[in-house]
C-alpha cells in the first residue's frame, strides 16, 4: 500500500540535516562560495561525513548507511531548502552509485569507503560540446592502445572537478549507440586540463580537456559495453533526488515570498490582500504540493524495488518546472529589489534554472516520459 508519510526516524533525519545546513552552510556561506574554484564548505562536508550522511545510500559493507531513496529525498529536500553547495550528488549518488552497481571488488574496496567518509571526491565527466544527454551524445572515444586505452576530447559541466581525486569519464568504445564505457581517470594525469566555467547559478563547474590521456584497463567500471546501462540506472536514481532538491528549494522560496506578501504594504494594505497576488501564491502552493507528492511517490517506488522508468523522469521534470515557475513568480512579487544580491530570492531563482537544465533537461525528460507512456 502506498504510504507517503515519513516515519519519526525520517523526520529526525530531516531535522538533523536542516540543523547541519543552517550551522555550516547558511546563505551567507552560499554567497561566499559563488564562483569559488572549490565550491563547497569543508565544514559542511566534514559534518556530513561524521553523521554518515555522505554514504547514505551506499552499501553497508563498504561503510555506507544502506538507506533507501526515501531517506535520500528527506536529505535532498533540505539541501534544496538551504541551497547547500556540496559534491554529495556527483560523488556519492552518481559515482558511488556507479561503482556500487558495476565496479569490481577491487574498485569498490578502493573507492567506496573513501567516498563514504568524504576523504575522496569523485565526479562524472559526461556531457560534451554540441552533444545531447543520451548515449549518442558521448563521442569521446576510448581508443585501444597497447594494453590500455587513450582518451582525447572535451567534457563540459564537470562539477567540482578541481576538488575531485578521480573522474568517472563516459567514453565511446564501439559503433552502436549504447557502446559506452565508464573509466576512472586521475584529473592530475598528464594530458588533462581543467578550465572553470561561469554559470547562471555561480556554482562550480569545469571544462575538462583530454589530450591522449592513458587509461589502464583495470580502471574500466564494469564489463565492456555496460557503461551506458550503468549510467542510465544511476541517473534514474539521481533525478529523484534532484527532484527532491527542487521541491525543497521551491517550498522555501514560496515561504519567503508569502511572508514578503504579508509584510509589504501597498495602498495601505499588504500585497497578499490583492487578488492577483493571492492567486499566484495559491497556484504556487498547489504546484509545490503536487511536485512533492510526485517525488515522494517515485522515491517510495524505488525503495520498494518497483520500476521508476516513468516516475523518476516525471518527478524531476515537474519538480524542476515548479521550482523555476515559483521563483520566477516570486521575483515578480518582490519586484525590482528581488533581483538585487541582498535579497535571497535571486539565489533560488538562478539555481532553479540551473537545476532544470542539468542532469537531464526538460526535453530529454519529456522524451523519456513519452517512451514510457507509448510503451504502455
Amino acid at each position: 500500500m502506498l504510504d507517503l508519510s515519513f516515519s519519526p526516524e525520517q523526520e529526525m533525519l530531516r531535522e538533523t540535516v536542516r540543523g547541519v545546513c543552517a550551522t555550516n552552510s547558511p546563505l551567507s556561506v552560499v554567497r561566499e562560495l559563488e564562483d569559488d574554484p572549490i565550491g563547497y564548505s569543508p565544514g559542511l562536508w566534514k559534518q556530513l561525513g561524521h553523521l554518515d550522511l555522505i554514504g547514505l545510500q551506499l552499501p553497508e559493507e563498504y561503510g555506507g548507511s544502506g538507506m533507501t531513496a526515501v531517506e535520500g529525498v528527506v536529505v535532498y529536500e533540505e539541501f534544496g531548502r538551504s541551497l547547500a553547495p556540496s559534491p554529495h550528488f556527483v560523488s556519492s549518488v552518481l559515482c558511488g552509485g556507479a561503482l556500487a552497481r558495476s565496479g569490481s571488488e577491487g574498485q569498490k574496496q578502493r573507492w567506496l569507503p573513501r567516498i563514504v567518509t568524504g576523504e575522496a571526491i569523485l565526479t562524472p565527466a559526461w556531457l560534451e560540446p554540441e552533444s545531447g544527454f543520451g548515449p549518442t551524445g558521448v563521442q569521446i572515444r576510448a581508443v585501444p592502445d597497447g594494453d590500455g586505452f587513450v582518451l582525447s576530447g572535451t567534457k563540459r559541466h564537470v562539477a567540482f572537478a578541481r576538488s575531485a581525486v578521480c573522474l568517472v569519464v563516459l567514453a565511446r568504445t564501439g559503433e552502436a549507440p549504447t557502446d559506452v564505457d565508464l573509466f576512472l581517470v586521475d584529473p592530475s594525469a598528464e594530458g588533462v586540463t581543467l578550465t572553470q566555467h561561469l554559470t547562471i547559478a555561480s556554482d562550480t563547474q569545469y571544462r575538462v580537456d583530454f589530450d591522449r590521456v592513458r587509461v589502464d584497463p583495470a580502471d574500466r567500471i564494469g564489463v565492456a559495453g555496460s557503461g551506458w546501462a550503468t549510467w542510465d540506472t544511476v541517473m534514474h536514481d539521481g533525478i529523484i533526488l534532484a527532484g527532491a532538491q527542487a521541491v525543497g528549494g521551491a517550498r522555501h522560496a514560496l515561504e519567503i515570498t508569502v511572508q514578503y506578501a504579508k509584510d509589504r504594504q501597498q495602498f495601505d494594505k499588504p500585497l497578499g490582500a490583492f487578488q492577483a497576488i493571492a492567486h499566484y501564491l495559491a497556484d504556487g502552493a498547489t504546484s509545490v504540493d503536487g511536485a512533492e507528492v510526485l517525488v515522494h511517490e517515485a522515491a517510495w517506488a524505488r525503495s520498494e524495488g518497483r520500476g521508476v522508468a516513468r516516475l523518476a523522469p516525471m518527478a524531476k521534470l515537474y519538480a524542476c518546472r515548479t521550482f523555476r515557475d515559483v521563483t520566477a513568480t516570486a521575483q515578480q512579487i518582490f519586484g525590482g529589489i528581488g533581483f538585487t544580491v541582498e535579497f535571497d530570492i535571486q539565489l533560488y531563482f538562478r539555481r532553479a534554472k540551473q537545476l532544470q537544465i542539468s542532469w537531464w533537461d526538460t526535453r530529454y525528460l519529456e522524451e523519456l516520459v513519452a517512451v514510457a507512456v507509448l510503451d504502455d
